[in-house]
């Protein structure tokens, strides 16, 4: 049984990619860039001005901030409304911490939005640890958010499962030393999750539990090899 589970939150606890991907998409339309969803998917979860320096190259570094605060308003004012939590969230956080386990949450969120999240997921009498975007400047896959994690909850990495739903998150848990994790309801493949080293993937947290609770033999990590080819 691992010591710590680090969970995403966008993607994964809440049911907001689709909002965030729209919101960046009417961000870029706003500043004269037309760049498909199914582009932003490739990006989705990675940090927001790597992202547009992949999706939008010819940006200026000031360009690149000015459409991810637009964004942001965009998201909090006609996105975030909608954002609903995923089903048995708090019920998969108590059991963990029932066998012993400490919960923590790393994600680049901040503000507004993070706050909604948090009381979605309605577990805060579970969270031993938060790390977010307002004690971080650097989006995943950089691992400073999954380290502060660490360091909050008191262990070493390999007694931690980073748990997200991209292969982002996938690679900032192992850059800071934890086994991996993933579900799919953030729109990435369960190829692409494995690839990106996951020991285990389900379609949801209820269904990874198991695998969470008991470990699962997985692929080598070999986090450099997606992110190259992204």
């Amino acid at each position: 049984m691992f010591q710590g589970f680090i969970f995403d939150v966008e993607g994964t606890l809440v049911d907001s990619v689709p909002q965030n991907l729209r919101s960046l998409q009417d961000a870029l339309d706003r500043s004269g860039y037309r760049v498909p969803i199914q582009t932003l998917q490739l990006y989705s979860g990675l940090d927001g001005d790597q992202t547009l320096q992949l999706a939008v190259p010819e940006a200026s570094p000031d360009e690149r901030r000015a459409i991810l605060k637009d964004q942001g308003s965009i998201y909090e004012r006609n996105y975030l409304p909608s954002v609903k939590p995923f089903e048995s969230v708090r019920d998969v956080f108590r059991i963990l911490t029932e066998q012993g386990s400490r919960v923590a949450l790393a994600t680049d969120c901040k503000g507004i939005a993070f706050k909604r999240y948090m009381a979605l997921v309605n577990a805060d009498d579970f969270i031993a640890a938060t790390a977010c975007g307002d004690d971080v400047e650097y989006g995943k896959p950089d691992p400073r958010l999954v380290g502060m994690a660490l360091r909050k909850l008191g262990i070493q990495g390999p007694q931690a499962v980073m748990v997200g739903d991209t292969p982002y998150d996938a690679g900032a848990g192992l850059e800071a030393g934890t086994k991996v994790a993933a579900v799919l309801t953030g729109g990435f493949a369960e190829k692409v999750l494995n690839q990106a080293g996951c020991f285990a993937v389900a379609r949801d947290l209820k269904a990874l539990l198991p695998s969470l609770l008991f470990g699962e033999s997985g692929p080598k990590l070999r986090q450099s090899d997606w992110l190259r080819s992204a």
